[in-house]
């Protein structure tokens, strides 16, 4: 198939279902393209990548069970290395570690990037690979000087295919910094009233 997505995600079964709920047919169309897509990261998905506070990866055990987790830090903490790559440093959290033991009997990953504010959404197949703290050269591209957290481990996940989803049904949400910047003018023209409300009135002549 042409597009990366449609390849991994659109199995038979799948496929048996787009047929019955009548949508086969226009999904057939973008996977019969003349060239290979969603395969390399572009512009856009790098910068919408670098622009994420936080993201969720799942990742699949050993008896087939699916597991689904929260990863955040501060804004661009996760990496784009190049148009096939992206990496992230992993903080010290609950030490269940369920993802990383997932990780080493199945190296596949799904990835989730969610834009609340704007109602956008990527997600994005690759494969993990886990670097220890003794892999200086990859962690020095992760590392985040200014955020006082501790790394236990780096995240290089090797792109496999990605896709927009549509903005149908996403919750609009503001992030704490998102609402500052809506309100700031209120709130400057809100202290600009208090203050000349708080100055003493002058008689009239």
């Amino acid at each position: 198939m042409a597009h990366g997505f449609a390849d991994i995600a659109f199995t038979p079964a799948v496929k048996n279902v787009q047929e019955q709920m009548g949508s086969r047919a226009s999904y057939a169309r973008f996977e019969a393209g003349p060239e290979a897509t969603n395969r390399r990261l572009g512009d856009a998905e790098s910068g919408f990548i670098g622009a994420r506070d936080s993201f969720y990866i799942a990742t699949v055990s050993e008896t087939g069970w699916p597991y689904l987790q929260h990863r955040g830090g501060p804004t661009g903490f996760v990496r784009v290395l190049d148009e096939t790559t992206i990496g992230f440093a992993d903080f010290r959290g609950n030490r269940q570690y369920v993802s990383v033991g997932n990780l080493t009997t199945d190296d596949r990953v799904s990835l989730f990037f969610m834009d609340y504010a704007n109602q956008r959404r990527l997600k994005l197949y690759g494969r993990a690979k886990i670097a220890g703290l003794d892999d200086q050269a990859i962690l020095s591209q992760l590392e985040l000087p200014d955020y006082r957290a501790r790394i236990e481990r780096g995240f290089l996940i090797a792109v496999e295919a990605f896709d927009w989803n549509c903005p149908q049904h996403i919750t609009r949400r503001l992030t704490q910094d998102e609402v500052r910047a809506v309100t700031a003018p209120l709130t400057s023209r809100i202290a600009e009233l208090e203050a000349a409300l708080a100055q003493p009135c002058r008689p009239q002549s």
